[in-house]
């Protein structure tokens, strides 16, 4: 894996647990809009959109470089609609990049020909 293809998916990683939070968030004030007179969505609305294009421009921008199929570029675009799919896109991406790192150390150290 290149660089560049490691930046992306660690900026997609770095962004999916804020957007997920920010995603939560947004519903508890929208509950609280129309149960209390706390109004905080216009607020909350904006940061969870703002997260949640950059999170959009990061997964094109992964999905690009590291050359996923349509499945996998499908899953993570899934996850960012739901409401806790960004804890679980944060988790597998961190999953795929700890094993980038091993498979690249054991190239090094000429353990496998992968």
């Amino acid at each position: 894996m290149d660089l560049k293809t490691a930046s992306a998916l660690r900026r997609l990683r770095l962004v999916s647990a804020p957007e997920a939070v920010s995603f939560l968030l947004l519903l508890v004030c929208s509950v609280l809009k129309r149960t209390t007179d706390f109004n905080a969505v216009p607020v909350m609305g904006m940061v969870h959109g703002v997260l949640f294009i950059l999170y959009v421009l990061f997964w094109a921008d992964a999905w690009n470089r590291a050359k996923w199929g349509p499945g996998t570029a499908a899953l993570y675009f899934v996850l960012s609609v739901l409401p806790t799919g960004g804890f679980f896109a944060e988790r597998k991406l961190k999953h795929a990049a700890e094993a980038e790192v091993i498979a690249s150390r054991a190239r090094k150290e000429g353990i496998v020909n992968a």
